[in-house]
Formats: structure tokens, sequence, C-alpha cells
């Protein structure tokens, strides 16, 4: 009998089958309404800025923070402060975190490559670097670059 024909037969135990699988991922992500595990995401984020060699006004933008926001970079760098737990900082740390992936993935090997890829200038992006990219075009622009990376990986 097949899995559907099974399904069919007995809903009850497709539906415990899927919230044990539900259960396991659950556990398997971070909370990021956790204000410890945004701690460590803000760390985390601070560290690959400076490998990225952003200035401050760099990193403020990415982060959609304005300027007068400067104080936080050094909290967010201690594990002092958590980011904050609104949609678009948060999507915009996902993003970023793509970019950090899929360059590991891409130049497993060559790391100053890696690091030094957002600041170097891209002819998919008019000859514009990336960072250039991410900072003119917010958010759009953090995905835009994520993209060009998936599609690099085919993905």
């Amino acid at each position: 009998m097949t899995s559907t024909k099974k399904a069919q037969k007995n809903p009850n135990a497709t539906i415990k089958k899927q919230k044990e699988l539900n259960s396991q991922f659950k556990h398997a992500l971070p909370s990021l309404s956790d204000e410890s595990n945004r701690r460590k995401l803000a760390k985390m984020l601070i560290s690959l800025f400076k490998r990225w060699q952003l200035d401050t006004a760099s990193q403020l933008n990415l982060l959609g923070l304005s300027e007068t926001s400067q104080f936080l970079l050094g909290m967010y760098a201690e594990g002092k402060e958590p980011l904050p737990d609104n949609r678009d900082t948060l999507d915009r740390v996902g993003w970023l975190l793509r970019i950090h992936k899929s360059l590991r993935l891409l130049y497993p090997k060559n790391e100053s490559f890696r690091y030094d890829w957002v600041n170097k200038h891209n002819e998919k992006f008019d000859n514009l670097t990336p960072l250039d990219v991410m900072k003119t075009q917010g958010l759009l622009g953090v995905a835009e670059v994520a993209r060009y990376l998936d599609s690099l990986k085919g993905r």
C-alpha cells in the first residue's frame, strides 16, 4: 500500500507524524523571540561586518539603523544588547547571513576573496560593489545580492 493510501486510510497517523516532525524542527532552530539568541546573532553579525571591513556607517545602513544608533554596534559586538525583535531587522540579518553562507560555499578555500567579495566591483551590479547595492537599495539590495549568489550556486 502506498503512503498516500495509508494516509487516506489513517489521517490521524499522518497528523501525528507531522506534529513529530514540526517538534523536531522547532528544536533544531533557535527562537528569534529569545533575547539571548538575538544577542548571539548580533555578536556574530558584527564579527562578520569586521571581516567584511565595513565602516560604522555601512554597518548601520545594512542593519537599517540610523546614524544615532552607533552605540548599539558596540553593545552588539559585546553581546550586551540583542538585535531588535522586528521583521525588518531580522529579514536583513537573514539575508546577510545567507550571503555569508553562500560565499563560504562558493569560495571554501579562498578566505580572503570570500571576505573581500562584498567590496569588489561586479559587472552583475553595473560595476558597483555588492556593498554599494546593499547600501543604496536597502533590504531589497541585500536580497538581490543574496539571490545572485544563490544563482551562482545553481540554486
